[in-house]
C-alpha cells in the first residue's frame, strides 16, 4: 500500500487556527503522494532483450542439455556448415564454374499479354504514355532494378495500340505494337534515375540532355523556373549504351543524331562515308622508273 497519513492528513486540514510555525512544520505530511509508481516504471518495448539463459533447470526450457539434445558431435561440440561427415565436400569434387558479370544489367521483364490485361482492368490508360511509373503505380511490375525489357509473349492478346517506353523491347514486341499503329521509345535509366522517377522528382521524357553548353545553361535556368521537377534523367555515356540507344532497329531515343546512312557505331565507320587520299611523294616517280632492271 502506498504510504499516506489520512488521519493526520485530515486534522491538519480542519486545524485552520493553529499558529504559522505549526503550519510550517506540518507541510511536508501534507502531500500524500503515491509511490506505487516506482513498481510499474519499464524500459521502452522492443529495447531491451531478455538472454536466454542455458542450464537453469528445466522450468526455462532450456535446462539439462540446454537445447542441443543428447550425444553426439552437435551435442559436443559444433559442426561446420558445409562438413559432410569427412567425404570430400561437393564445391570441392566438381569445382567453383563460371564467373559473376559484374556488368550485366538485372532488366524487369514485361510482357504484351500482361500489358493489354491491365488494360482491360482500367488500370492502364492507353491513350497517355505507358512508362516505368505508370507500370510499377499500376502493380503491373514489381521491384524495378536496372530497367524494364518489353517481351512479346502473348503478342495474339494485343488488341489496342499504345505508347510505351521502356528501357530495351525486342523485335517481335516492336513489330507487334506497331502493326497495330501504336509506338515504342527505348530510353536510358539507371538505378538512381528509377528510385527519383517513382518518388515523383523527375519526369519521364524522351528528349535528351542538350549537348551546346549555352543551350544547357538556358534550358537549365527555364527548367528550374517552369518544372516542378527536381532531376531530369541522365544520357548514357558507355559506349555500348550509346550505340543501343542511337540504333533505330532498338527505336533508341538518341536515333535521331544520325546522319542519312550512318550506322549506330561509335568504332566502325559506315562504308563508303570516308575515302582514302592518296599522297604523292615528290620524285616518287622518277625514282621508280630509275629503278627497273630493263
Amino acid at each position: 500500500m502506498s504510504p499516506r497519513l489520512p488521519a493526520l492528513t485530515a486534522y491538519c486540514r480542519a486545524a485552520h487556527s493553529h499558529p504559522a510555525p505549526l503550519k510550517a512544520l506540518l507541510t511536508p505530511f501534507l502531500q500524500a503522494r503515491n509511490a506505487s509508481i516506482l513498481a510499474t516504471l519499464s524500459d521502452t518495448p522492443g529495447a531491451y532483450n531478455k538472454r536466454i539463459r542455458r542450464g537453469r533447470g528445466p522450468s526455462s526450457g532450456k535446462g539439462k542439455t540446454s537445447g542441443r539434445g543428447h550425444k553426439g558431435q552437435k551435442q559436443h561440440g559444433s559442426v561446420p556448415a558445409r562438413f559432410q561427415g569427412g567425404q570430400t565436400p561437393q564445391d570441392i569434387v566438381h569445382g567453383k564454374r563460371g564467373f559473376e558479370n559484374l556488368f550485366s544489367l538485372d532488366m524487369s521483364p514485361i510482357n504484351l499479354n500482361k500489358i493489354q490485361d491491365w488494360i482491360d482492368q482500367g488500370r492502364l490508360d492507353p491513350t497517355k504514355t505507358i512508362t516505368v511509373k505508370e507500370l510499377v503505380e499500376s502493380r503491373c511490375l514489381h521491384g524495378v532494378k536496372d530497367g524494364v525489357k518489353l517481351l512479346a509473349r502473348g503478342k495474339e492478346e494485343l488488341k489496342t495500340p499504345i505508347t510505351i517506353m521502356v528501357s530495351r523491347a525486342s523485335a517481335e514486341a516492336i513489330k507487334t505494337i506497331e502493326d497495330l499503329g501504336g509506338k515504342v521509345v527505348t530510353r536510358y535509366y539507371t538505378k538512381t534515375s528509377i528510385k527519383r522517377l517513382l518518388k515523383g522528382e523527375s519526369e519521364s521524357t524522351e528528349l535528351p540532355l542538350v549537348s551546346n553548353p549555352d543551350a544547357m545553361l538556358s534550358a537549365a535556368e527555364a527548367a528550374s523556373t517552369a518544372s516542378p521537377f527536381m532531376y531530369r534523367l541522365p544520357d548514357p555515356t558507355s559506349r555500348k549504351d550509346l550505340e543501343y540507344y542511337r540504333d533505330p532497329a532498338h527505336r533508341g531515343y538518341l536515333s535521331h543524331l544520325l546522319a542519312e546512312g550512318q550506322g549506330p557505331s561509335l568504332f566502325f565507320r559506315t562504308p563508303g562515308t570516308t575515302r582514302r587520299k592518296k599522297v604523292k611523294v615528290p620524285g616518287a616517280a622518277q625514282a621508280q622508273k630509275d629503278n627497273r632492271l630493263w
